[in-house]
């Protein structure tokens, strides 16, 4: 396992919601999704993309090893753990994330 801090992971999740409930969906986010996130993962990126009827938006963190995104995320850390309102919001509930190694990595994303 690695020790210093490095981002060696990138856990990758999605979702879609209306373009009406977008602007409401987005708050909810960030303050029950993204800030706890941001508590344990190195670093956090979140985005939207919005289209002529739904919005998606995209979360990315980033860890430095799969234990390390394991503590947070429990035992299978590609299993999502969908906010209380998701089911409201989302136009359909993600069944998974995308997991991926970083192989190179350059410049500022912050």
């Amino acid at each position: 396992m690695v020790s210093d801090k490095t981002p060696r992971i990138a856990r990758i999740w999605r979702g879609r919601t209306t373009r009406e409930r977008a602007d409401e969906y987005e708050p909810y986010l960030y303050e029950v999704g993204i800030r706890p996130l941001m508590e344990k993962a190195l670093g956090v990126q979140n985005f939207r993309e919005d289209r002529e009827h739904e919005s998606e938006f995209m979360t990315i963190s980033y860890w430095e090893s799969i234990e390390a995104m394991s503590a947070f995320a429990g035992k299978d850390p590609t299993k999502i753990h969908h906010l209380p309102r998701d089911e409201e919001f989302l136009i359909e509930l993600p069944e998974g994330v995308q997991i991926l190694r970083i192989l190179v990595a350059h410049g500022r994303t912050g």
